[in-house]
């Protein structure tokens, strides 16, 4: 498996697999705000490949300074893989290449169903925050 960064002819995947594994509310705000980081800094849009066919993406961003994780997919039948953790430690040494020391699941009701999910990692609950202004890729 390959952890790199989105590329331009990767869009029609990506959106093939965040339909398919999203619910369709969560989609819907997932593309607005994965175009605006794309816009903005597609290197904090990471991309997991196996055998040259996307099967995970992690949006983060960066905002007031923190480092955020916005949104993550995996397909189904690559779950429990180790696609999940490799694409959240990527993101995490991104962040701190850039100097950004706090790194944070942004809390919402979508993300709120992967908590187990972040409680493998380690994580605590202060790291899972509802941030206290919309965060800038979702408020546009």
């Amino acid at each position: 498996m390959q952890i790199r960064s989105f590329q331009l002819s990767d869009y029609r995947a990506v959106a093939q697999l965040l339909e398919e594994v999203l619910s369709e509310e969560c989609c819907e705000e997932t593309m607005g705000a994965f175009a605006r980081q794309l816009s903005w800094d597609s290197e904090l849009v990471l991309i997991a490949e196996k055998e040259d066919e996307i099967v995970g993406v992690l949006i983060g961003t960066i905002d007031q300074s923190k480092g955020y994780v916005y949104r993550i997919a995996v397909q189904e039948a690559f779950r429990m893989q180790g696609v999940g953790r490799a694409l959240v430690s990527t993101m995490d040494k991104r962040f701190r290449q850039r100097k950004v020391m706090k790194v944070l699941i942004a809390k919402d009701k979508h993300n709120e169903l992967l908590k187990p999910f972040y409680d493998s990692l380690g994580l605590k609950p202060s790291d899972f925050v509802i941030p206290a202004q919309p965060l800038s890729i979702v408020a546009g």
